[in-house]
């Protein structure tokens, strides 16, 4: 890497896509910032400065902005990579539990966005990379709040490069398909449980366990996030079969396309009466 070493804070760093990034980033000569929630419990990444955070929170967010500004006296690409998960039906679901997804999916990376955003435009340049996923843009039934994170984050993140275009500032939304990490094993439960939703949420639990195992590792992602940095500007950058899902989402119509989407999460066909036009 030519030139001063280019910073970057990335959130989310103790495990998973966020570890195999920031080890890849400061491999490539990146000085790299891990925003961890236990920094002095977390197992060392390898060139990776870690920094405690917590994106819930206002105070904990300012804090580990403006230490990485003190160290460092700049960010040129923020990756708000931190995320958790939630399992089941929408009506099974409670408004606490959304709340506090969304607080950690949605609020998290607008909190994280407004920290940095002022240094960035000062500087007049900056890249936000925004972790997204194939679920930002299609259904996910019994995952449909943490789908909803998920839009949410693709609406932000085109929003937002339009409006820091022109301070030399661009956004990035990185779609991977379903990825081999702690994030599905650990994802939390609805708190209801509604019998009548058992027999399809256990066979929609198999088949996305089922595509989980075989799935790639984080560096797959990692990689795309450096190509994201490195390579043309390209807003959005779906990895594996995100691309093909994404493309068939924009071609064909709703009744040709909900069919294979039903059988991807082993639904079954839609009841009588229930015909989709759109």
């Amino acid at each position: 890497m030519n030139g001063p070493r280019r910073v970057v804070l990335i959130t989310g760093a103790s495990s998973g896509i966020g570890r195999a990034t920031a080890e890849l980033l400061a491999a490539r000569g990146y000085r790299v910032f891990g925003g961890v929630r236990g920094a002095a419990t977390t197992r060392p990444l390898a060139g990776v400065e870690l920094v405690s955070l917590d994106v819930r929170h206002d105070p904990s967010v300012k804090a580990c902005v403006d230490e990485v500004y003190n160290r460092a006296g700049r960010i040129d690409v923020l990756i708000n990579n931190a995320g958790v998960n939630l399992v089941g039906a929408v009506e099974e679901t409670s408004i606490s539990q959304a709340q506090a997804l969304f607080d950690t999916n949605v609020f998290g990376v607008l909190r994280m966005i407004q920290a940095a955003l002022p240094g960035m435009r000062r500087q007049g340049s900056g890249l936000i990379v925004n972790l997204s996923s194939i679920l930002g843009f299609i259904p996910a039934p019994f995952m449909g709040v943490y789908a909803s994170t998920k839009h949410a984050i693709e609406g932000l993140s085109e929003s937002l490069d339009h409006e820091v275009r022109a301070f030399g500032i661009r956004v990035v939304l990185i779609e991977p398909d379903y990825i081999k990490t702690n994030l599905d094993a650990s994802a939390a439960q609805a708190e209801m449980r509604i019998d009548a939703y058992a027999p399809q949420r256990q066979r929609t639990a198999a088949a996305i366990t089922h595509d989980t195992d075989k799935a790639p590792g984080p560096k797959l992602v990692a990689e795309e996030v450096l190509r994201s940095i490195e390579g043309s500007y390209r807003m959005r950058r779906p990895i594996g079969r995100a691309a093909l899902v994404s493309w068939l989402r924009r071609l064909l119509p709703v009744w040709l396309f909900e069919p294979s989407l039903r059988k991807i999460f082993a639904l079954g066909p839609s009841s009588k009466g229930a015909a989709v036009s759109n």
